[in-house]
Formats: structure tokens, sequence, C-alpha cells
């Protein structure tokens, strides 16, 4: 068992309040008092029983963080991001994944509320008013990233759809004319929160119905991979200008980027693609994917500093939107 402020207070002959003030730095009390209470301190070793003093004080010194899951780089940039950034105020992240579970996620939500962290931060997968009463009723501050929820709880992200606008309209300026959203999470969309991906193919619809000229389609299942096979087989006995694929992840774009090398396709001169995200492996990719970079560095910063707000009971806004950031690469 630990040296407890006790032991001290008998070893140096005072009181436990004399101690506590000494370490703390508070109240009034003598300098030698001090000195010897503070090296007493220090030749036992003693370490703050930090439970007991938030159990006192009501500050846990800690934040929940609930995502989908760290398999996905995205997610896992964002969690380092948030780490890093709670790090710097001397707080902890204890970090959770609902792997797409609606009752994990309510069920994770309940627990950080028992363990008494100070504030969530998280990406649900759940959506709907009913999702956003429980999330209020929950009694802690909670800060949406990814996808948004309900304007009652403050977002942090970038504009998907501006971004999406952006993407296509570059697709354009380099000649395409037959354009391919590809995004697998639309078709879980009646059971699952995928704001993030409706709203990037809102962008695209909006920017291809600028352009009158843009031959458009878009594959929303999982078996894209077969889908953009099959559209390739049946374009390579077609005339006309190149299929480019606008991708919602990067993931799906180095999919189907390895699938087409399959068939001796290369990316940028037989097809032209685009991603999602920015993905730190992308640096590794040759050649490298042309994509928009979401900020997920500073979506994570924004979203700490936000809770950080909440928690100390002052206002912020419904939304919080940071700049993204389009990135050329060679595969267009």
């Amino acid at each position: 068992m630990g040296v407890t402020t006790k032991d001290i207070a008998q070893i140096c002959k005072v009181s436990r309040t004399t101690v506590n003030r000494a370490l703390s730095g508070t109240g009034r009390i003598s300098e030698e008092t001090k000195e010897l209470i503070l090296r007493t301190a220090k030749e036992l070793d003693y370490h703050p029983d930090i439970l007991a003093t938030s159990l006192k004080n009501g500050k846990t010194q800690n934040l929940g963080v609930l995502v989908f899951d760290i398999r996905n780089q995205y997610f896992a940039q964002m969690v380092n991001a948030i780490e890093l950034e709670a790090k710097k105020k001397s707080y902890f992240v204890s970090i959770n994944l609902h792997e797409k579970n609606k009752d994990t996620e309510k069920e994770i939500l309940e627990k950080l509320v028992d363990y008494r962290v100070e504030g969530i931060i998280m990406s649900p997968v759940s959506k709907g008013k009913n999702f956003a009463k429980f999330v209020n009723k929950l009694g802690k501050p909670v800060v949406i990233i990814g996808n948004n929820v309900d304007e009652s709880i403050p977002f942090v992200g970038i504009d998907e759809a501006t971004a999406a606008i952006e993407a296509v309209n570059h697709i354009y300026s380099k000649g395409y004319r037959k354009i391919v959203f590809v995004c697998p999470p639309l078709s879980d969309a009646k059971n699952e929160n995928v704001f993030t991906h409706e709203q990037r193919k809102k962008g695209f619809e909006a920017a291809v119905k600028k352009h009158k000229d843009i031959e458009q389609d878009i594959i929303s299942g999982w078996d894209y991979l077969d889908k953009v096979i099959a559209l390739m087989k049946n374009r390579s006995n077609e005339e006309g200008g190149k299929t480019a694929f606008f991708c919602s992840g990067d993931i799906y774009a180095l999919e189907i980027m390895k699938a087409l090398r399959g068939m001796h396709l290369k990316a940028g001169e037989d097809f032209g693609i685009m991603g999602f995200d920015n993905i730190d492996v992308l640096d590794y990719v040759i050649p490298r994917l042309t994509t928009i970079d979401n900020a997920v560095d500073m979506v994570a910063t924004e979203a700490v500093n936000v809770l950080f707000d909440l928690i100390n009971g002052k206002e912020v806004k419904d939304k919080t939107i940071v700049p993204h950031l389009l990135i050329e690469g060679e595969t267009l």
C-alpha cells in the first residue's frame, strides 16, 4: 500500500490539513514546515490518490472517445490527435470502439458516464431525434465528429458537400467527362448514420448537375469492386474519354487501384481516380492518390477545445467547420 498524507502527517507531527496545504501550495503554513513536509513526501516517494481527489472535487481529468474502429486509418489518426491534444491539458483519454453496433454504442456511453469522464467525443453509428435525446440525457458534455446527429449536440468537421464539389470540379478540369462516385456506405443508410458520405454524395450530385456534359454514375454497394471491374471491361470496348472514379474514402480508391492493376490498367493513364480523407498510408503509395484532406488533426484539436468549453460552462456553436484541402496527386 502506498504512502498516504496521514503517514506524512504522523512523521512530521502535523495535521493532515497542514500536509494537504503544503502539497497543494495553498493556505497559510510556515516555510519551515512546508519544506519539511515536501522533503518527507519526496523521501517516501509519495504520490497523490487521483481517484480520491477526483471524487472530492468532481474532476476526473478523463475524457471518453467513442469511434467506429481503429482499423480505419481515419479514426486511428483522429484518436491519436485527440489524445495528444488532451495530454496538453493534462487529461487522460479512454478510447472505445462501437464497431457499428448501436447497442454497444449506447452501453459504452452509459459506462463512460459511470466511470465519471468529464466529457465525450464520439463518431456515432446511431442517428435521429431519439438518439439525440439519449445523448443529451447522459448529463455529460458531448461533441460529435464525423457523422452529425442533431443541432442540440455540437459538431466539429469539414464542409463535406463543398469538398466533394471541389473534387468533381477538379476531376472535370483534368478533362474527364465520365465520372463515377464510389460510396459503399450509402448502402447502409437505412440502418446507420452515414451523414458524412451522404454529404459527399450531395456535393457530387450538385457538381455533375452544373456540368451538363458529364456522364455520371453512382456505385453504392459493398460489391463495388465487382461493379468497377465490370464497368471497366465494358469501357474497354467503347470509344470516348477515360473514366474517372471519385471515391468517398481513400481506402476504396486504393482497393480499386489494386483490382484494376490486375487488369493491367494504371491509375492516371488508363483511368482517373480520386479519394477522400488523405490517410497517412498514401505517402507510401505509387502513384500518389489525388484526394481531399479532411483536416483530421485540426478537427480533433477543435473537438477537444469545444469539449473543454462545454466542460467549463461556456457557450459553443452548433457547428464548427474547419477548412479542407485538395491534395494533388498523380492519379488524374
